[in-house]
């Protein structure tokens, strides 16, 4: 049975015993990771314990993945490993500016994984005053420790980290620069969104994703030349995260720049030989739950699709005409306008909505004006037929301004 599968049945004591007795350092590095996962098990006092005696290995990467496993069970096993370590005598009621106050003394400690323990423990505790303490630690021997310190600078939020993770975007190891990079994020205040720019074309691939990944919450364009720059980069996962920050810019940004942004984005792509953004888009406009989101996806697919994916791109569209949110179906209707109609797929599909009784008359509404926009003599004579059969308000005065635009009635 392999470590997956032992996971999965909540084999909780065999992998406690191949991580306690197994000769091979990758499966007992595996099986503290996966303990990890326990946090609900009736064994759980046997995992904490377990992961207390692997944190105190001579590998290191058993003693990084039975600390990091301990910091998944939560902050009474981060304490109990502290304890036996250090000989802190923290109770499980203890306060948490007691315990931070103990993690802080510990960040001292000689041994790099009490240090690693200790930074972990400070980040759960969201005490804004353990922040220059775990900026010391940003100059750490031990990249481990480095690393740690600004993952938890980063989930307490607290700005006064903002200075010393500037400065560790620079350290030479590349999982160091994520962490960092993924706490300024975090912040997420002008100057830490600002040190991030750089970053889009650091060598580590995560960084630059982690990075191009914070860009979508700048409140203003300043990122947009970044993100399309990094549409051209190497890595798929950070083209695709680029697409996501920008729809998430034109969310953030106030309503009365978007469009203007909107537009600049789209002359932009419009100058990239990159097509790679259709396909994320789509999964946008289909997946996402953010309505704001969604609007600026449907608007920009009528203006960056290529004849390649022309196809998906109208079916995705015209799902969208059926969406509960009309500015949703105002955004898509236009977009397949504005993709054209040489090929009759739109009034295909759009014929199909209108024709159908059992479709919402807002719905069919929506579709009948874009069929004002790119129909053609079917589609005037379907609309034609519609007026004199039709039983509701809005169809009809739908029908009868998109059959002007089409040469009028018959």
């Amino acid at each position: 049975m392999s470590l997956y599968e032992l996971e999965r049945d909540g084999k909780a004591q065999e992998l406690i015993r191949l991580l306690r007795e197994s000769d091979n350092e990758r499966v007992k590095t595996r099986a503290a990771e996966l303990l990890g996962n326990f946090d609900d098990h009736d064994d759980r006092r046997d995992v904490v314990n377990a992961l207390v005696d692997a944190a105190q290995s001579d590998s290191d990467a058993i003693t990084g993945a039975a600390i990091d496993s301990l910091d998944e069970l939560g902050d009474d096993a981060i304490t109990q490993l502290i304890g036996g370590m250090a000989g802190v005598d923290l109770e499980d009621d203890a306060a948490d500016w007691v315990k931070a106050k103990a993690y802080m003394q510990v960040l001292d400690a000689d041994v790099p994984e009490l240090r690693m323990a200790a930074a972990n423990g400070l980040g759960n505790l969201d005490q804004a005053d353990a922040v220059p303490k775990l900026a010391e630690r940003f100059e750490d021997p031990d990249p481990r420790v480095r690393a740690r310190a600004a993952r938890s600078a980063g989930k307490i939020g607290d700005s006064r980290a903002t200075n010393p993770l500037e400065n560790v975007l620079s350290d030479p190891k590349a999982a160091v620069r994520r962490e960092a990079a993924d706490a300024l994020g975090n912040i997420g205040n002008r100057q830490a969104l600002q040190a991030l720019l750089p970053l889009y074309e650091d060598d580590d691939e995560r960084v630059r994703r982690i990075a191009v990944g914070a860009f979508g919450n700048f409140g203003n364009d300043r990122p947009v030349d970044y993100l399309i720059e990094a549409l051209s980069d190497e890595s798929a996962a950070v083209r695709r995260t680029a697409v996501y920050s920008l729809i998430e810019l034109l969310s953030n940004v106030p309503t009365d720049q978007s469009h203007e942004i909107r537009d600049t984005v789209v002359e932009k792509l419009s100058n990239t030989d990159d097509r790679s953004v259709v396909v994320p888009l789509v999964e946008i406009l289909e997946e996402s739950t953010q309505s704001a989101q969604r609007r600026n996806t449907a608007w920009m697919l009528g203006r960056v699709t290529s004849q390649e994916e022309r196809d998906r791109v109208i079916e995705s569209l015209v799902d969208a005409l059926s969406d509960d949110d009309q500015m949703l179906r105002q955004f898509a209707a236009t977009s397949l306008a504005e993709l054209g109609d040489d090929d009759n797929m739109v009034e295909r599909r759009l014929l199909k909505i209108v024709q159908d009784d059992g479709v919402d008359p807002n719905v069919r509404g929506q579709a009948i004006f874009t069929l004002g926009k790119v129909g053609g003599e079917r589609s005037r004579k379907t609309l034609d037929k519609l007026i004199d059969e039709t039983e509701h308000d809005v169809v009809r005065k739908k029908a009868f301004s998109a059959i002007s635009k089409l040469g009028g009635r018959g």
